[in-house]
């Protein structure tokens, strides 16, 4: 497709794909046509109207505008309270208590001799961190987990099964009163936390309102979490599928940060990006119509020879890597930094304390339901 058919109408998925790397920068920048407002909730539009009455929470959720679901100067808006909280100095404070926890994972598992990377640390860590930067309770977190999976099964085409999208709309509100409490809780007694940080910024009036904070929060909640899950053990998965790369890397751990790179690279959390069109627009002779989906093909943007040498290899000493995993311009993660960091002692401490690591399978077992994600079902490994 990147070669013969760049810029593609697909009935199936119920939009256009673009698989260049080029033209997917271009698309990302282009805020004025390509927009991020209520792309999720056009899921509905190819229902009968009887199944989309059913659906209204659903579309309202989406139709709220929150940090990934606007564009500037709302979006502008809001993203400037969440980039306060995630600062170079926030994360940098946030690290011993990311190494306590990373080490304690691997405590839990180091004597048995085998894990499921998955399992026992891509999943709790990022769940974790989130939850505590939100300030949600210890005891509530194992629910946020099941509220991303229910969230993300619909993403990644403008026509999911009508099952899928009422999946969705379970976890919205179950997730929304829930928020709407921890909000209510903060009002009357603050602690240091974003949700608090939220509340207050709401009272000041014209910063965000409380539907919009509910929404961001959603919004935190799933991609805190997953895609994080996934870089972690999309990283170990491609060392230890490249044995000659892992072995170059435990000769040269300075080389980590080059080989996280490389891991989003290869294996991009988020493997495509949907945006809705604002107006018309032509690219590569193709006429794109206001209302239609676009989804950006960020996997293949990353593998794409125009941009990268030797696309299909996995080198952890690549440079320069000019990866769009995290988006780019306007939209360009706001968590990226969090989760490099988590990543880079999460995967460093495997590395380092887990001799002998290898894959009990050497065929990935990908969670092929998320379209939208890259993720892992399980990576079983031993030590």
């Amino acid at each position: 497709m990147r070669e013969e058919a760049p810029v593609y109408w697909s009935d199936s998925i119920g939009g256009w794909v673009l698989t260049r790397y080029d033209d997917i920068l271009v698309s990302f920048k282009d805020t004025e046509h390509f927009s991020n407002a209520n792309r999720l909730g056009q899921a509905t539009a190819y229902l009968p109207e009887e199944t989309r009455a059913q659906l209204g929470a659903f579309e309202a959720h989406f139709a709220t505008k929150s940090l990934l679901h606007s564009d500037p100067p709302d979006h502008t808006r809001m993203r400037t309270l969440i980039t306060r909280e995630l600062s170079p100095r926030v994360v940098e404070q946030m690290k011993p208590t990311i190494e306590a926890t990373v080490a304690g994972l691997i405590d839990n598992v180091i004597g048995k001799g085998e894990m499921d990377i998955v399992r026992d640390l891509a999943v709790p860590l990022p769940i974790g961190v989130i939850a505590q930067i939100l300030g949600v309770p210890h005891a509530d977190r194992h629910r946020f987990q099941g509220w991303a999976d229910d969230l993300l099964a619909f993403q990644g085409v403008n026509k999911p099964c009508v099952e899928d999208l009422f999946r969705a709309q379970r976890a919205i509100v179950e997730m929304r009163p829930y928020l709407r409490g921890l909000l209510e809780e903060r009002r009357r007694q603050p602690q240091d936390d974003l949700i608090s940080k939220f509340a207050a910024a709401e009272s000041e009036g014209g910063k965000i309102s409380e539907e919009e904070l509910i929404s961001t929060c959603v919004t935190l909640c799933v991609a805190g979490q997953e895609t994080t899950i996934s870089l972690i053990a999309n990283s170990l998965q491609l060392l230890l599928s490249n044995p000659d790369q892992l072995e170059r890397l435990k000769g040269d751990m300075d080389l980590l940060t080059t080989a996280l790179e490389e891991s989003l690279r290869c294996e991009s959390p988020v493997s495509r990006q949907p945006r809705r069109m604002k107006d018309d627009v032509e690219l590569r002779g193709q006429k794109i119509l206001k209302g239609q989906m676009v989804f950006q093909m960020v996997n293949a943007a990353n593998r794409d020879p125009a941009v990268f040498s030797n696309p299909e290899s996995f080198d952890v000493a690549r440079r320069p890597n000019r990866h769009i995993a995290f988006g780019y311009g306007v939209h360009f993660c706001v968590g990226a930094l969090l989760a490099r960091t988590e990543a880079f002692i999460a995967v460093g401490a495997a590395v380092r304390r887990l001799p002998k690591l290898r894959l009990v399978d050497p065929i990935p077992n990908w969670d092929l339901e998320k379209r939208n994600s890259r993720v892992l079902r399980d990576l079983r490994v031993t030590f």
